[in-house]
C-alpha cells in the first residue's frame, strides 16, 4: 500500500492545499464534493503534485514539512515552471 502527500490547487483562488492519504482519487473527489469543511469553500481543486511513500510515518512526515513556511518555499522552487507558466495564461 502507498501513503499519498498530495498539493491541490483552487481553481477559485489558485490557493495550494498539502493533504495526506491512502486513495488519492477518492480523496481530490471528496475534496470537490465539499465534505472537507477546510477546502470546501474554494472549490473546484485540481491536483497539481503528490508524492508516493511506503511507510506512512515517511508520509506524514512529508506532509507536516510542506505545511511549514519553508516546505512552502520548497514547493514553489520544486514547481518553478508550473507556477511561471500559470502566471503566463
Amino acid at each position: 500500500m502507498f501513503y499519498y502527500v498530495y498539493i491541490l490547487q483552487s481553481h477559485k483562488n489558485q490557493n495550494l492545499y498539502v493533504g495526506y492519504t491512502t486513495d488519492l482519487k477518492a480523496r481530490l473527489e471528496r475534496h470537490n464534493a465539499g465534505f472537507n469543511a477546510s477546502t470546501k469553500p474554494y472549490r473546484p481543486w485540481q491536483l497539481i503534485h503528490y508524492e508516493a511513500y511506503l511507510n506512512e510515518k515517511d508520509a506524514r512526515r512529508r506532509e507536516k514539512y510542506l505545511k511549514t513556511s519553508q516546505g512552502s518555499r520548497l514547493l514553489k522552487r520544486m514547481l518553478k515552471e508550473y507556477f511561471y507558466n500559470q502566471k503566463q495564461k
